[in-house]
């Protein structure tokens, strides 16, 4: 039990792939600098291939023997080839530089799987918002019917914050694909290394330089998960909406059969659990994020092995999120719209007050604050008789005189003059009532309008192109780099059959540097 207290297997499960990439670039470069014979690295690169062919037992029956994923690579290295060969496999390195590489290899992976399932997501808004520019809905603010909108529009929202979630992932990408390697413990090492190349080999930016920072830090875990939690904000507003919407008292949508779970005993429900689970793991990220904040905290230079409990953390909240996305997207996609209801809640409330009031201030100059003022007090009776214009469509004139009436008794009031007197008619009434000529009157950018929400879809599209298009530069320039890696190996390894045992192993004792 106390010797169990020290084991990471979770995380050494994550990066078994990383660390055997990490080991063949190494041995690549040693035995290019001459630190390593070529048989040497021969047979020890041939041990790492069989044991990437074999990865999945490997990882059932050998890593749980050792303290770590890095000492079980290496015992399983020597116990094939002997010390005095598969000894040499670690020379010039540190478990601090290895594993500070393979944590960084294992995100940067799953940061471009996680910008490709965004861009998803991202794809599938715009296409739900390009079916539905003339869907009008009410709009919402402190959750409160506030002013008509479209649907398009809405979705569009949503879109843009995932844009900018896009843009953080690329930023966290960029500070997480940077090389340690080569920084040793903590202090470099003596013997003559050339640690751009073995960046190059493993598809990193550049190296990252100071050999104490480079084993030490963790701010790019930090980033990364900040991202990650911030992108689970949106996805739980988004979440959140879909849950409200699916209720009878909204009755917008309908999410998909796949997306939601029957009940145990009531044979109606149709309960939204999956965008219950993403607003659940929202909370679950975030936890992820002050946990590795708090492990960071004050920790001095260089390593310590606080730091191993970072990389849980770090695993959970990275398939947390990426999981996220994709149910998310899979929802939208899939979400059945209900027009109608849309369109015949979107003017309850009295959401055309708004442009009632602006249409006072364009015919009668007055100032925007004064027309509120009397638009404010003329509520109570202006709800019910727009109401009625829009039930009783064969008492419509007399609707629109009875609330061009009711508002020249208030504006007498208040400023002693009647608004039809000072050019307000019926006809502009009227029109300031239209829900569908509401929203087209707000064409400014960004606004609700057909035109303009048309040419924000298109833009989008535009801009998504391209941010995909960045993201696979980035996944073809590591895999060119896979491939100038396996290369190399190919041309230097000798191949060799091992067995893997399900022994235990002779000791676990061992620790960071």
């Amino acid at each position: 039990m106390v010797k169990d207290y020290i084991l990471s297997l979770e995380a050494d499960r994550w990066l078994v792939h990383a660390d055997i990439l990490v080991d063949r670039a190494h041995v690549v470069m040693l035995q290019e600098r001459g630190i390593l014979k070529k048989k040497e690295a021969a047979a020890i690169l041939g041990c790492l291939a069989y044991l990437e062919e074999q990865e999945q037992d490997f990882i059932e029956h050998e890593l749980p023997l050792h303290e770590d994923l890095h000492t079980a690579i290496e015992s399983v290295v020597i116990r094939e080839l002997g010390e005095e060969i598969g000894g040499r496999m670690h020379t010039a390195r540190s478990r601090n530089d290895e594993v500070a590489t393979c944590i960084r290899i294992a995100l940067r992976n799953e940061l471009l799987a996680m910008m490709r399932e965004l861009n998803g997501l991202r794809k599938a808004l715009l296409e739900k918002a390009a079916g539905h520019i003339d869907t009008i809905m009410p709009g919402y603010t402190h959750l409160q019917h506030a002013q008509a909108t479209t649907y398009a529009h809405y979705l569009l929202a949503h879109a843009d914050a995932f844009a900018r979630d896009f843009s953080r992932l690329l930023q966290a990408y960029a500070c997480t694909n940077l090389s340690p390697l080569g920084a040793a413990a903590f202090a470099s090492t003596g013997f003559p290394i050339d640690r751009e190349r073995t960046a190059k080999l493993l598809g990193f930016d550049i190296v990252l330089e100071h050999s104490i920072d480079a084993v030490s830090t963790r701010d790019f875990v930090i980033e990364a998960i900040s991202c990650f939690a911030n992108l689970m904000v949106n996805l739980s507003r988004l979440a959140e909406e879909l849950i409200l919407w699916c209720t009878a008292e909204f009755d917008f949508i309908h999410i998909p059969a796949e997306y939601a779970t029957g009940s145990s005993i009531m044979p109606q429900k149709r309960n939204p659990d999956y965008a219950e689970l993403v607003r659940a793991k929202s909370g679950t990220v975030y936890g992820c994020l002050m946990s590795v904040l708090s492990i960071c905290k004050a920790l001095p230079y260089s390593y310590n092995r606080d730091l191993q409990e970072v990389t849980p953390h770090l695993v959970r909240a990275t398939k947390s999120t990426t999981a996220s996305i994709a149910v998310m997207a899979a929802m939208v996609e899939g979400l059945d719209v209900k027009k109608a209801e849309m369109e015949k809640k979107a003017p309850v409330g009295f959401t055309a007050a708004t442009e009632l009031a602006d249409t006072i201030v364009r015919k009668t100059g007055m100032s925007f604050r004064t027309a509120h003022k009397i638009i404010s007090s003329a509520v109570p009776v202006l709800v019910d008789e727009n109401m009625k214009l829009l039930t009783e469509h064969d008492a419509e004139h007399a609707a629109v005189a009875e609330i061009l009436r009711q508002l020249d008794e208030i504006a007498l009031s208040i400023i002693g003059k009647k608004l039809s007197e000072m050019g307000l008619t019926e006809k502009e009434v009227k029109e300031a009532l239209n829900i569908t000529s509401n929203i087209q009157k707000r064409k400014g950018r960004g606004g609700p309008a057909k035109k303009e929400v048309q040419r924000m879809i298109e833009r989008r599209r535009g801009e998504l192109e391209k941010d995909e298009k960045s993201r696979q530069e980035k996944e073809e320039r590591v895999r060119r780099s896979m491939e100038e890696l396996d290369r190399e190996v190919k041309k230097k390894q000798k191949r060799r059959s091992i067995r893997v045992i399900k022994k235990p192993a002779p000791n676990r004792a061992g620790n960071e540097e």
